[in-house]
């Protein structure tokens, strides 16, 4: 075998286990062995053993400490990680230390998906050890009724860490633009860098353009104006809290916090499944609360919580109404398309956001979509980047539908 050879069946005996060692033989010529997997591999192994060894249930295959895997001559993965957290937390230590970070999130989903190692999330500390991602917060939301009281502090801190990630990730962008998009009508005598107006101080200068040192000397400065109307418009988060939204749901209820912090903006965000929860108190104080406040699952009522929202409309015009949902409705699914056509129609700037999150589209109603577009409502999955863009063309009046196309060609 050459080096390559070697490598690639060392790749293969990781991903297909202990039971495809006499093909991967027959392919190589020589009988597998120790070598062909050193002592990392077999760590590695190991690990990927636990979660992917084809049994089904909870962990708990093995008993004993070492590797806990079978002879390296065949037969199934054996591995398993037992009831003992000591075991837990070095399958978890092992995890973090041989996989980049996207893969450890996938392998700890599938930890809980695949094996129902809920423990991971019981017991303070293995989960202080479970690395923070989006997934795993949805993970805990889905299970915040039956977290112990010994490791609520724990998930706290872990839902605490991902929030901050992705406040750091959208707050100044989304702040940047409503308050771009809210003051490009007034100039400011006051100077600011970064209130510049840069078209028309340019554009107003160019009679001053000195062509021996191809400069333009303005004789005017303009500054855009930083003042604010308080409460100058109304922005409208309705969450839908189905299962397969999970990572749209997170998201959204952190881009409503930021939304409320906006001094502008009069935010309202409301959740809902056959009920409907407002949570717009919830997402002035801390958005981990928030996010503890929100139960994924359930069925969906999107009609009843489009016309809970209709109250929040008092001036149309200076609204922007965010329906964050895959359109599959159980409720009243004419009364709903209704509802939306005459909020669309009345002013109000209304967007239907079948996902908002970096995990792709999901399934959705394709027909119901359909419709809400040929009324002028734009149906699309967003990006969190694309986002702040999003509300900015809203805010400045921009055509909908237009926005819309381009954030999807420049998602794809």
């Amino acid at each position: 075998m050459t080096t390559m050879d070697s490598e690639q069946l060392k790749r293969w005996r990781l991903i297909l286990g202990a039971a495809a060692d006499e093909k991967l033989q027959a392919v190589s010529g020589t009988v597998m062995n120790a070598h062909l997997l050193d002592e990392d591999s077999l760590l590695m192994d190991e690990a990927l053993a636990a979660i992917y060894d084809g049994t089904s249930g909870d962990f708990g295959v093995s008993g004993g400490s070492g590797t806990g895997k079978g002879s390296a001559g065949g037969g199934p993965r054996s591995a398993g990680l037992g009831s003992s957290s000591p075991k837990l937390a070095k399958w978890l230590g092992d995890v973090r230390s041989f996989f980049p970070s996207d893969i450890v999130s996938v392998i700890q989903a599938d930890a809980v998906q695949r094996k129902g190692l809920t423990r991971l999330l019981f017991e303070p500390e293995l989960l202080s050890q479970v690395k923070p991602d989006i997934g795993m917060v949805a993970t805990l939301m889905s299970l915040s009724g039956q977290i112990p009281e010994r490791t609520k502090e724990t998930a706290r801190a872990l839902v605490r860490e991902v929030v901050d990630e992705i406040v750091r990730r959208l707050a100044n962008e989304l702040t940047r633009a409503v308050t771009g998009a809210l003051n490009r009508r007034r100039h400011s005598p006051l100077p600011s860098l970064t209130g510049l107006d840069w078209d028309k101080t340019i554009r107003t200068n160019l009679k001053h353009y000195d062509t021996e040192r191809k400069l333009i000397i303005p004789e005017k400065v303009y500054f855009f104006d930083r003042a604010r109307k308080s409460k100058e418009w109304t922005v409208i988060l309705d969450i839908d809290q189905s299962g397969s939204m999970a990572s749209s749901v997170i998201y959204a209820s952190i881009a409503g916090s930021i939304f409320a912090s906006m001094p502008s903006l009069h935010t309202h965000v409301v959740a809902f499944d056959t009920e409907v929860v407002d949570l717009s108190e919830a997402c002035e104080n801390d958005p981990v609360d928030l996010l503890f406040g929100i139960q994924l699952g359930g069925g969906t009522d999107i009609n009843k919580s489009v016309a809970y929202c209709e109250s929040f409309v008092t001036e149309p015009k200076k609204t922007i109404f965010l329906l964050i949902s895959d359109l599959y409705e159980g409720g009243n699914r004419t009364e709903m398309i209704r509802r939306l056509r005459e909020m669309h129609e009345s002013g109000v700037r209304t967007i239907c956001l079948l996902a908002l999150s970096d995990d792709g589209i999901p399934s959705y109603d394709e027909e119901v979509a359909r419709k809400l577009s040929q009324f002028g409502i734009p149906c699309f999955g967003c990006s969190p980047d694309k986002l702040p863009e999003l509300i900015e063309g809203a805010l400045k009046g921009m055509d909908l539908q237009q926005l819309a196309e381009r954030l999807m060609k420049a998602k794809g």
